[in-house]
């Protein structure tokens, strides 16, 4: 079974994916949120009101499968219990993307979902993308119009953006690049006037590979979901070096005094 992330890991992650998803033009200004499930019962995210091209690792927050902050100096994404829909509806699910995509927005904002078989790789990686209703920014509204979706990999939301999925951040990320990608192509599709849907033949062939291809529905492995026997790699503590002193990186000190201050707060 594969090591699970540190949190260090987890929070250099999120910062790279809120500069890629700024730099692409995936959100602007403050749009947009990111989380990924650390383990059963912890999440980090982004903060509310931050552009997601300028995070730090300490802008992070991380709260708990209700939304409470546990730690953190800001306030978590106020479109948190979106997110957490997701990770209680599917625990495969370990990383949540929120952004506002040009093209993807605009089928949102036109009410047409990205339903038509029309591009094959599009149905290996996401499958078909419905329109959720809308639902009022950073109310429960949000989380409710998203929830009989949630057996979906992306979701169009009426008159605001996308969401997509993954068993890691990266892959929830890719998603929504595909996601925005096929967008563009079906609008071009549409303003050429000749969008052809793939057969039913070719969606079933393309439907099987892409279920041999997906892991199985399950517990994710970025998190301890699957397995809580899932040991970390042993601490540095556990070896001093000479004359009874520890050598530890930066990274390696704030994961431990991240430990010691999650375990304070455990019942």
């Amino acid at each position: 079974m594969p090591q699970r992330k540190r949190e260090f890991e987890h929070r250099n992650d999120i910062v790279e994916v809120g500069r890629r998803l700024y730099q692409k033009g995936f959100v602007a200004a403050a749009d947009g949120n990111v989380s990924v499930r650390m383990e059963a019962d912890r999440v980090l995210t982004t903060p509310s009101g931050l552009n997601k091209g300028r995070l730090s690792p300490e802008d992070l927050v991380v709260t708990d499968m209700t939304g409470r902050k546990v730690y953190g100096r800001r306030d978590p994404s106020s479109e948190m219990e979106m997110h957490l829909v997701m990770y209680r509806e599917r625990e495969d699910v370990c990383a949540v993307v929120h952004a506002h995509p040009v093209h993807a927005s605009g089928f949102a904002v036109a009410g047409i979902p990205m339903d038509q078989p029309l591009l094959s790789e599009a149905l290996l990686t996401l499958g078909t993308v419905p329109l959720a209703r809308y639902g009022t920014p950073t109310t429960p509204e949000l989380a409710e119009a998203v929830r009989p979706f949630a057996g979906f990999d992306g979701i169009l939301l009426a008159n605001h953006g996308a969401l997509t999925v993954g068993s890691d951040l990266l892959q929830a990320y890719d998603r929504m690049e595909t996601l925005e990608h096929s967008a563009h192509i079906y609008l071009v599709a549409r303003m050429l006037g000749s969008a052809q849907p793939l057969s039913e033949e070719h969606v079933t062939k393309l439907q099987q590979i892409r279920e041999r291809c997906q892991p199985p529905r399950g517990s994710c492995l970025g998190c301890q979901v699957l397995e809580d026997s899932i040991q970390t790699v042993p601490s540095k503590l556990t070896q001093p070096a000479p004359g009874g002193t520890y050598q530890l990186t930066r990274e390696e000190l704030i994961d431990l005094i991240t430990d010691v201050v999650k375990d304070m707060g455990r019942p």
